[in-house]
């Protein structure tokens, strides 16, 4: 079980649209691979998806930080996986994506090695899937373009992506509504807007009587006595995102109350405190949803068998695949309705990237 290689690559690929939302966008997938392998031969794979909009993490950084750890992992012993986590955590708490693209190689290795799916490493049955499918920031016509393409592939349930422009928010969520009208709603504003506004955004849905399902980080992380407001004057669950980017934040979104549903992403935390964090929240009665940055199917898999093992999440938004074009896009276990079937799974995650490499990305 020593590691006695690590390796990094470039993970590129085009996109169908823009991923827009009111943090900004992303034109194109650019994310890094980590690959380790053990003494036997067995190998892991993880990725670290990279959002400068959103983190403040950069390519560059990423990389250099990736070959450090690369470097720092040689001759440990991958079972050591929770002291290898805190280390991470010391080290390198500032490039989370490093961490999930760190560890999910470690677990990916793990199971592959033990012959395993890596749900097996969370639970005992496999559940299937549905995930829900995003409406990015876009102005009307493409909205119902995509709400047209993707309700025709089977989707039925849409998160729409708001916080730019409230009237033209208000236009999008009703057009969603009448041109899927068996889908449900969730809206997501990604800090886009204040307390009063949100509050009236939610108002004027509840005038065209359409209620949405979810409500995910609506205003600004930091502002937690915003977020219990917001809570306390609606009957939309609430989810937050940007304010949980830490095990502590969870403790502080969880003690106040300021939430009703948790956003775990592997890029905000990596898989171990991931895996600490939904449990915790299981606990004090908070639901979970799993979700994750603009990433191709190796991390979106990744989340995948972490709720399928677990079974405790109740919103599934694991869908970027289907905006990737090529190799990183949907995988075999992914129906084109948005279903993951890990099942046929056999060992690890599932998934092994294409790696084209160049004299840049060397191995250590």
């Amino acid at each position: 079980m020593r590691i006695d290689q690590a390796q990094v690559w470039g993970l590129q690929a085009p996109l169908i649209q823009p991923f827009r939302t009111a943090l900004g966008e992303h034109k194109t997938l650019d994310n890094l691979l980590f690959v380790l392998r053990l003494a036997d031969g067995t190998k892991g794979y993880g990725e670290a998806a990279i959002a400068p909009h959103i983190t403040g993490e950069t390519i560059a950084i990423s990389r250099y930080n990736l070959k450090a750890v690369g470097r720092w992992l040689l001759g440990k012993d991958s079972r050591d996986y929770w002291a290898i986590s805190g280390v991470l955590h010391e080290r390198w708490s500032s490039n989370p994506a490093t961490i999930a693209a760190v560890e999910t190689a470690l677990f990916d290795a793990i199971a592959r090695q033990r012959g395993l799916p890596l749900w097996r490493l969370f639970g005992s049955r496999c559940r299937k899937l549905q995930t829900d499918i995003t409406i990015v920031i876009a102005d009307l016509d493409e909205t119902k373009e995509t709400v047209r393409r993707f309700y025709g592939q089977g989707f039925r349930q849409f998160k729409v992506k708001i916080g730019q422009d409230p009237d033209l928010d208000i236009q999008r969520v009703v057009a969603v509504r009448q041109l899927a009208p068996l889908g449900i709603i969730y809206l997501d504003a990604n800090q886009g807007f204040e307390v009063i506004t949100m509050l009236k955004f939610l108002k004027a849905l509840r005038v065209l009587k359409i209620r949405p399902a979810l409500l995910e980080q609506p205003i600004h992380h930091a502002d937690i006595e915003g977020l219990k407001r917001i809570v306390r004057s609606t009957d939309v669950p609430v989810c937050a995102d940007e304010s949980v980017r830490s095990l502590s934040d969870a403790v502080t979104v969880i003690r106040a109350r300021a939430a009703s549903v948790i956003s775990i992403k592997l890029m905000k935390f990596g898989l171990v405190q991931a895996l600490v964090i939904a449990r915790m929240a299981k606990a004090a009665g908070v639901k979970l949803m799993i979700s994750g940055m603009l990433e191709s199917a190796l991390a979106m898999t990744a989340s995948a068998h972490l709720a399928a093992g677990l079974g405790i999440f109740s919103f599934i938004d694991l869908d970027t695949p289907f905006f990737v074009r090529g190799p990183g896009g949907r995988p075999a276990f992914l129906s084109p309705q948005g279903v993951y079937d890990l099942r046929a799974v056999q060992r690890g995650i599932g998934v092994v990237p294409r790696i084209q490499g160049s004299r840049d990305n060397n191995a250590f």
